[in-house]
């Protein structure tokens, strides 16, 4: 039996399939666009969401907390921003933190003082009501854990994100709305202060919590917040009827999602783009394009497998020439592990984002090599495979790897695609060929201005 279309459908596939190529068309679109990552976290999806908010009405953070950092380079300087959209630099956008959210509100007044502090225009900022708040036990008992369990730690930021979240789904997280209540709050503080310090007594053998002062400090927050709480759903449900611009960015990477990546060494929210639906509060069908933002080369910060993976010299001479001042966190200032581009992950990386397409960064980095490996394929058991395998297997894959020639020259301010080196052109196809998704961005510096648009053969 054939389904009945729906009133609207023809014009909405019309719409759609005259629109899905990303730039290459010269249309303006109005649409919900979702820039993420498709690896470790650290693609450089901080450039690219400052580039694409340029043309964006909204951009919302939709999950994820301070625990990562967008390092950003522009007019006013070098940023490293921590819970800010990076839609923040320009004056016409509307920067939104989405219910999805860990939020740790000193840390985003602070932050948002930093840039103002630095003759950047204070943006305009809106905060979901439903946001929940990382409270200062959260980051007690991330340290206290990390600390207890040692040499088997889970390589934590200790920004208090996995306690956060564990209370969330325990129900007994605080929302944003809540500190406007003060009979709720006081007795919502007290009764988890019961829980918590037994646990704190009994199993970390540390200082009890005290409700009064976590009251008072809570008074501190809803006067820190108030001026930017809103109903963020439904001022989205308006804002994309009056055909404004929204997007949205996401923290991390796929490999990092709680269900789809190396568990148990992940984050504790969702990395994918379809949460990107939920961590803002609107229809996931809202969604028309997904910027997944992959490295020429790998990095990751952080425990966990790593399968193209580099050390020594080698690693070391990356990590310097890397990123803009060399790979290292955002938010930690670690040295992040480096390793060569890993098209197993990547396409795995695309493939759970919904990838319509890909930006392709720090290309320029790669200048300096006479050859440059790419991991094609993991040998797990003697066999080999191209398929991204469960955690256990990825614990016993060795890359195999194929060596491309470099094109050993600058390639910084060339604007046009066809003036790229041949060799650097080779190399982009080659990945954009393991992979499987078309190629449209490509970073060949850390400025806004350094970004050249490409017509993908995966577009025709």
């Amino acid at each position: 039996m054939k389904r009945a279309p729906c009133l609207h459908e023809g014009v909405l596939r019309k719409t759609y399939d005259e629109h899905s190529d990303l730039f290459m068309r010269n249309k303006e679109v109005i649409m919900v666009k979702a820039v993420v990552g498709a690896n470790w976290g650290d693609e450089g999806k901080g450039k690219i969401t400052d580039t694409l908010a340029e043309k964006a009405d909204i951009v919302v953070r939709f999950q994820g907390g301070a625990n990562a950092g967008h390092t950003i380079v522009n007019n006013y300087g070098k940023f490293a921003l921590h819970t800010l959209p990076s839609g923040v630099f320009y004056g016409h956008t509307t920067s939104i933190i989405g219910n999805g959210v860990a939020l740790n509100i000193p840390i985003l007044v602070d932050e948002i003082k930093s840039i103002t502090d630095r003759d950047v225009p204070k943006p305009k900022i809106l905060v979901s009501d439903r946001c929940q708040i990382v409270m200062p036990y959260h980051i007690l008992f991330d340290q206290y854990e990390e600390e207890r369990l040692g040499g088997k730690s889970f390589g934590s930021t200790k920004s208090g994100i996995a306690p956060f979240y564990s209370d969330k789904y325990a129900k007994i997280g605080l929302q944003v709305s809540e500190l406007f209540d003060e009979d709720v709050l006081k007795e919502k503080l007290e009764r988890v202060c019961e829980t918590k310090n037994v646990l704190l007594e009994h199993l970390y053998h540390k200082p009890a919590l005290d409700a009064e002062e976590l009251f008072a400090t809570m008074q501190q927050y809803r006067e820190m917040i108030a001026p930017y709480v809103c109903d963020v759903s439904s001022y989205l449900e308006q804002a994309i009827k009056d055909g404004k611009t929204v997007l949205l960015e996401g923290q991390l990477g796929t490999l990092k999602d709680p269900d789809h990546g190396i568990y148990p060494m992940v984050t504790s929210s969702s990395t994918l783009a379809a949460y990107g639906a939920i961590g803002a509060g609107i229809p996931p069908y809202e969604i028309k394009q997904i910027i997944t933002v992959c490295k020429a080369y790998s990095s990751a910060v952080g425990a966990g497998a790593f399968v193209s993976e580099i050390f020594g010299d080698e690693a070391d001479e990356l990590r310097r020439r890397g990123g803009d001042g060399g790979e290292f966190g955002a938010t930690t200032g670690r040295p992040r592990r480096m390793g060569w581009f890993d098209c197993v992950a990547s396409k795995y990386g695309c493939r759970l984002q919904g990838t319509t397409d890909v930006a392709f960064t720090v290309l320029d980095v790669l200048g300096y090599l006479d050859e440059i490996p790419v991991c094609v394929g993991y040998e797990v058991d003697g066999q080999v495979t191209t398929d991204f395998p469960v955690t256990c297997k990825l614990q016993k894959a060795k890359p195999v790897l194929k060596n491309l020639p470099g094109w050993k020259c600058e390639i910084r301010g060339i604007k046009k695609y066809e003036e790229l080196p041949e060799n650097c052109r080779k190399y982009v196809e080659f990945i954009e060929e393991q992979i499987g998704y078309p190629i449209t961005m490509v970073s060949n510096g850390p400025g806004r201005e350094d970004i050249i648009y490409r017509e993908s053969p995966l577009n025709k």
